[in-house]
């Protein structure tokens, strides 16, 4: 499957601009909206987020390599 993505707005008359892709005449399509205006991402340093995530695994109680090989044990039978 083939993706495209552009950007465009919807006028007035609820009408989407398109680039033209001639070879998509004819054929269905899916059409997705996402609202710019309604996104907001939230940006964190590299810092922050090793601060945050980094050892969430750890536990006295659980040995990381146990458990990693029998999550894939149990994917993998």
């Amino acid at each position: 499957m083939q993706a495209y993505r552009f950007e465009t707005r919807i006028s007035k008359d609820g009408k989407i601009q398109i680039p033209s892709y001639n070879h998509l005449i004819d054929k269905d399509v899916e059409v997705i909206i996402l609202s710019k205006t309604g996104l907001k991402i939230k940006k964190i340093t590299v810092g922050k987020f090793l601060n945050k995530w980094a050892g969430f695994l750890k536990s006295p109680n659980i040995d990381i390599e146990d458990a990693k090989y029998q999550y894939l044990s149990e994917k993998y039978k």
